[in-house]
């Protein structure tokens, strides 16, 4: 996690930060239904190589929004979750998709 002298001034700048790729709203998307094991996340999310997958649920698990979950088991099981912070862009993640489905509604 960035220390506040790190982050930008503006806090949509912040979140853009947080969140702002290709993948990771869609990584919280499916988050959000509980805890998801790597397999179905890859699944999920159309088009996501698993290099990139990894990636960025590092940085998410480092930025403190989701965490990682290993089960000593054979296979080894790993689940990922939101935190309580990752949770608080519930809301955020509403509201993509609520207006992705009203520009869906205008398209052409």
């Amino acid at each position: 996690m960035l220390r506040k002298e790190e982050l930008p001034e503006c806090p949509v700048a912040t979140t853009v930060g947080l969140i702002g790729n290709k993948w990771k709203p869609l990584i919280l998307r499916d988050l959000m239904q509980g805890k998801v094991r790597y397999k179905n996340l890859q699944y999920g999310i159309d088009g996501i190589s698993p290099k990139v997958l990894t990636e960025n649920l590092k940085q998410m698990e480092e930025d403190g929004i989701i965490k990682r979950e290993v089960y000593a088991e054979v296979p080894l099981r790993v689940e990922y979750s939101l935190t309580e912070l990752g949770e608080k862009m519930r809301p955020i993640i509403n509201a993509l998709a609520d207006f992705g489905k009203e520009y869906k509604k205008h398209a052409k």
